[in-house]
């Protein structure tokens, strides 16, 4: 009978622990759902308090920013390539004397290095001088392309922390306007004024360093993929002399 008890005090102490643990667990799922909510609620706060229509413009550089950014990785996802795997399927050809073959399979390939290749091939028979000096051409051109839209993305970085700072000025003169108006320093005066100089600016910083972390990406990945281009060209060049498809002048 002892132990029944015991087995049935056991049974309910963890029943009631573990009630406790989901009442807990839910109590802080809430107070984090709050807590989100109200901070969503404090930046529109912050958003409308800061002038809606000098805000907004601070936003659209971040959603034009943005908008470039995720064009630029999306074409430079496009652009990667298993580079091992090109250059060996380009030597099999090569090696067989294959050059229309290797040029299909370059054809096949939408990257840079496929179409840096492509060109060296179609000037294959004009001597190694032409086909160094096409593979360097268009290197040079396809990382014109990886690059494009890099400016705008600049432009917004610069441009955000800009308009952000002439709000702190506007700000600061209205705040000036409102003590000259009053004939009095109090502080509810010139509160506003400076509010809306503090708010543009840090919704300024806040676009420019978003913007910059995308920006720093995506040079990172140009900067991987042009270095790819570049082992690539050599050991294309290296492949034409080996299999005697060019020779050195």
């Amino acid at each position: 009978m002892k132990k029944l008890l015991r087995s049935f005090l056991a049974s309910l102490t963890l029943i009631v622990f573990n009630t406790a643990v989901v009442l807990a667990q839910a109590e802080e799922a809430d107070a984090a759902a709050e807590e989100a909510v109200q901070g969503h609620q404090l930046l529109m706060k912050w958003f409308v308090d800061g002038g809606p229509v000098f805000m907004s413009i601070v936003l659209i550089c971040l959603i034009l920013g943005l908008a470039f950014a995720i064009e630029r990785i999306i074409v430079l996802t496009l652009a990667s390539t298993n580079t091992k795997k090109l250059l060996s399927e380009v030597e099999s050809n090569l090696e067989a004397k294959n050059i229309e073959g290797a040029k299909e399979i370059c054809k096949s390939s939408k990257s840079p290095i496929a179409d840096i290749i492509y060109q060296g091939l179609e000037r294959s028979k004009e001597g190694m001088e032409v086909v160094e000096k096409s593979v360097v051409a268009y290197g040079s051109v396809q990382m014109g392309i990886l690059e494009k839209g890099l400016i705008w993305i600049s432009l917004f970085i610069a441009l955000a922390p800009m308009l952000g700072f002439m709000g702190t000025v506007i700000g600061m003169v209205n705040a000036f306007d409102a003590i000259e108006s009053a004939g009095d320093i109090n502080p509810r005066i010139v509160a506003s004024g400076i509010k809306v100089a503090l708010l543009t600016t840090l919704f300024g910083l806040i676009v420019a360093v978003i913007l910059q972390i995308f920006y720093n990406y995506i040079v990172s990945r140009i900067d991987g993929i042009v270095n790819d281009m570049e082992d690539a060209s050599i050991s294309f060049v290296d492949m034409l002399v080996k299999h005697g498809i060019v020779s050195h002048n």
